[in-house]
């Protein structure tokens, strides 16, 4: 049938996620760091998620597309709302077992405040991590910062380029690794960016790694 569902323009899609949690029907999801409908029978053609989107990348388009089901949708969002709540009871029992300890180990840890030069950058192994990845994935402390020195930033937010300093840093301590923790959002690439640049600049050569959390908080490989 020919009805009026979303389309996404990829090119324009920043990636943010914000349409995801704007649908109330569970039919965009994230695929590669970009917003896709998912399934056409779960759009209902209504357009909750429109106003939301910060860089206009979704519209209105009449198509060939499957019927609307609200049966499914419904089916959809209990299945959901289960898993969800397992996830939290799961965190909740892991929580009541032991004492959750936070594993910074200095501070200011923003990259744009903390001094290029301090006694715990000898020897450290840093974790240049995006500031979303706390938020996104439970158990940063205990999987990431522990035994780092953790640096957090948003190239986004802060609109700056972290390289030039990070440079300094690696280039003028002595640092054994460096582990760069991001988001699956295409934003999140200048954080990484400015890590390799730095990394590239310093003249080292030193173990590094990046990890990738999506946004729902899973490990990407």
């Amino acid at each position: 049938m020919i009805r009026r569902v979303i389309q996404i323009d990829e090119e324009k899609c920043n990636g943010c996620g914000i349409c995801v949690t704007a649908c109330h029907e569970g039919a965009i999801g994230m695929v590669d760091g970009k917003a896709r409908l998912m399934r056409d029978d779960y759009c209902d053609g209504l357009g909750d998620c429109l106003p939301n989107c910060p860089t206009g990348a979704i519209s209105f388009i009449e198509r060939e597309a499957a019927a609307y089901d609200e049966a499914a949708v419904k089916a959809n969002m209990e299945r959901k709302a289960v898993h969800q709540a397992a996830g939290r009871e799961a965190f909740q029992e892991d929580v009541s077992q032991e004492t959750v300890q936070s594993r910074l180990q200095q501070w200011p840890c923003q990259i744009k405040l903390v001094p290029v030069h301090a006694p715990y950058f000898e020897d450290a192994k840093l974790l240049i991590a995006a500031d979303c990845t706390a938020y996104a994935y439970a158990n940063v402390h205990e999987e990431f910062m522990r035994g780092k020195i953790t640096l957090i930033g948003c190239p986004k937010l802060d609109q700056i380029d972290y390289s030039e300093k990070l440079t300094q840093i690696i280039a003028e301590n002595n640092i054994k690794s460096v582990t760069v923790l991001r988001m699956e959002v295409p934003c999140c690439g200048g954080l990484e960016h400015a890590t390799v640049t730095a990394l590239k600049n310093s003249g080292k050569f030193l173990p590094w790694q990046v990890v990738t959390i999506s946004i729902d908080g899973r490990i990407l490989e």
